[in-house]
């Protein structure tokens, strides 16, 4: 059993505000995001390789800080897309292509906005994949859902039946790449996250749903980082 993290970073994280994308802003310790990131799949025994997709102004950036941490288990430092799915798929399309592959390869997609991440979550994740082909993470939602509809509320759904959606996501290769084939193909990909697109390309693949943690939030504004 394989498995490849992809640590996505592409994005500019324009929502925090300022000149640095929030990846490479401070945290509490003086550490970045992106390292916090990365350091938990790096010291984790389950992870094999890891890959960094990063926005392609600030490769050289992250090349350096992959020298600085001596990061062992990042093999490479690549370019994202535009969206989230772009990114994903120059991930998964640079390993498609090579000749040799484990059968039981699995590919993670994780946001490098999410530097809270767990050695308890990777693990849920990890033991996930011994039995299902594709594994996400998720909490419960604790607060009232309004539907709303032309700015009001349209009905209160009941929270029993939502999570919300947080990462890792893993997927075995052959699950997870015929999925992204068909969504390219048809050159319309609306989908979120990489469940989606599964989800939707892929439908016959049931998703196992492993536990997550309220600290595993995503930095998306800046009092997010405090």
């Amino acid at each position: 059993m394989k498995n490849i993290v992809f640590v996505l970073a592409g994005g500019t994280g324009s929502r925090v505000g300022g000149e640095t994308p929030k990846q490479f802003l401070p945290l509490a310790d003086g550490r970045s995001v992106l390292e916090h990131s990365v350091d938990a799949f790096e010291i984790s025994h389950y992870i094999d390789e890891i890959v960094i997709v990063m926005h392609p102004d600030w490769i050289v950036e992250t090349e350096e800080m992959v020298s600085k941490n001596e990061w062992r288990k990042v093999k490479r430092v690549i370019s994202g897309g535009n969206e989230r799915w772009e990114s994903s798929w120059n991930g998964i399309s640079l390993y498609l292509k090579e000749d040799k592959k484990d059968p039981d390869t699995f590919y993670w997609f994780h946001d490098a906005a999410r530097p809270y991440v767990s050695q308890e979550i990777i693990s849920r994740v990890a033991e996930g994949l011994k039995t299902h082909l594709a594994v996400t993470v998720a909490v419960p939602v604790t607060d009232t859902l309004y539907q709303v509809k032309n700015g009001k509320v349209d009905a209160i759904r009941n929270r029993k039946e939502f999570m919300r959606a947080q990462t890792p996501q893993a997927f075995h290769y052959l699950v997870i790449g015929p999925a992204y084939m068909r969504a390219i193909e048809k050159r319309k990909i609306e989908a979120t996250d990489d469940v989606g697109i599964l989800m939707k390309y892929n439908p016959e693949v049931e998703v196992y749903i492993a536990e997550g943690e309220e600290a595993n939030r995503k930095i998306t504004y800046a009092e997010d980082l405090k």
